[in-house]
C-alpha cells in the first residue's frame, strides 16, 4: 500500500528529485492471502489502519500479486517448464513448498516454489475483508507474467519489466518510502530494498509486516541497514514524517543521494 502525505515539517525534508518543498509518504503493502495462516498475516491488518487513520496521506496505492492460472511460482505448475541441469532439485518430483530450483528458461533462473496464490480474479487475490481501502485510493498488480516471478513493487525479480509505479512516485515527487505488509522477508523486504536503490529515504514498519521465516526476516532487516533503510514500530511513523523523531540514517542517505547528484 503506497501513500503519500503533504508537508507538515518540511525543513527535514527537501526533496532530492526536485525543487521546492514537497513531502510524500509511501507505504508499500504486498498480500500473498493464502500465506496468512502461516505468517499470522492478519495481525497486520490492525497497525495499518491505524496508521492510515493517524496520519493523512493525500493518496494510496495497494500493491498486489496478480498471478496468472500457470504462473512460474506456483509448485503445482513444476512441471509445466524444464529444469535447468544446474538446478539444484534435477526432479521436479522431488520439489517441495519453499523449495528453490532452476528453471531452463530462456532467460535460465532460479525460483522459490509457493502454494497456489492470488490468482488473477479470485477470492485469494483480495485484500483483507477488515483492511481498510482509502477512497481514490490506486492499485498496482505485479507478477503478472506468468514465466517471471515478481516480489518487488518496483520491478519483476529478473528487472525485465516495470510496474508503472517508478513513473507513479517520480511524477509526484516522492522522496521518503514507508513500507509494510506481507512477506516480510520476500515482497515487503524486496520493495523497500528496490526503493533504496531508486534513492528513496525508506523506512521499513516492522509490526506492520508478518514474515515467513525468522531467521530471513532478520537478514532482511540486516540488509535494509546496510543499505542505509530503517526499521521501526507504527507508533513511530507520525513522529518522523513530522520532523520530530530525525533519524540519522535518514539523514545519511539524503546525503549520499545529493552527492551522487552533484557528480553527474
Amino acid at each position: 500500500m503506497l501513500g503519500e502525505m503533504g508537508s507538515q515539517d518540511c525543513s527535514s525534508h527537501r526533496s532530492t528529485r526536485r525543487g521546492g518543498c514537497t513531502k510524500r509518504l509511501y507505504l508499500g503493502l504486498t498480500v500473498h492471502f493464502q500465506l496468512l495462516r502461516e505468517t499470522n498475516g492478519e495481525e497486520v491488518v490492525e497497525p495499518i489502519n491505524r496508521l492510515l487513520d493517524s496520519v493523512e496521506f493525500k493518496s494510496v496505492y495497494y500493491t498486489l500479486d496478480w498471478h496468472p492460472e500457470n504462473h512460474i511460482s506456483f509448485l503445482d505448475n513444476i512441471n509445466q517448464r524444464k529444469l535447468h541441469f544446474s538446478s539444484k532439485i534435477p526432479n521436479p518430483d522431488d520439489a517441495k513448498l519453499y523449495d528453490t530450483v532452476t528453471f531452463e528458461g530462456p532467460p535460465v533462473m532460479e525460483q522459490t516454489l509457493w502454494p497456489r496464490h492470488c490468482v488473477q480474479n479470485s477470492w485469494g487475490a483480495k485484500m483483507h475483508a477488515n483492511l481498510k481501502i482509502i477512497e481514490g485510493s490506486r492499485f498496482i498488480y505485479k507478477g503478472t507474467n506468468p514465466n517471471v516471478d515478481s516480489y518487488s513493487a518496483f520491478w519483476d525479480n529478473l528487472k525485465l519489466s516495470e510496474t508503472g509505479l517508478i513513473n507513479e512516485l517520480e511524477s509526484t515527487g516522492v522522496t521518503d518510502c514507508y513500507v509494510c505488509g506481507l512477506a516480510y522477508n520476500v515482497c515487503v523486504g524486496a520493495t523497500a530494498l528496490h526503493a533504496l536503490e531508486l534513492g528513496y529515504r525508506t523506512v521499513l514498519i516492522n509490526d506492520a509486516s508478518r514474515g515467513i521465516s525468522l531467521e530471513d526476516i532478520q537478514a532482511t532487516k540486516e540488509k535494509l541497514s546496510a543499505n542505509h533503510g530503517v526499521v521501526i514500530h507504527s507508533d513511530q511513523v507520525k513522529d518522523i514524517v513530522q520532523g520530530r523523531d530525525r533519524r540519522p540514517e535518514l539523514g545519511l542517505k539524503l546525503a549520499l543521494e545529493i552527492r551522487k547528484q552533484v557528480k553527474r
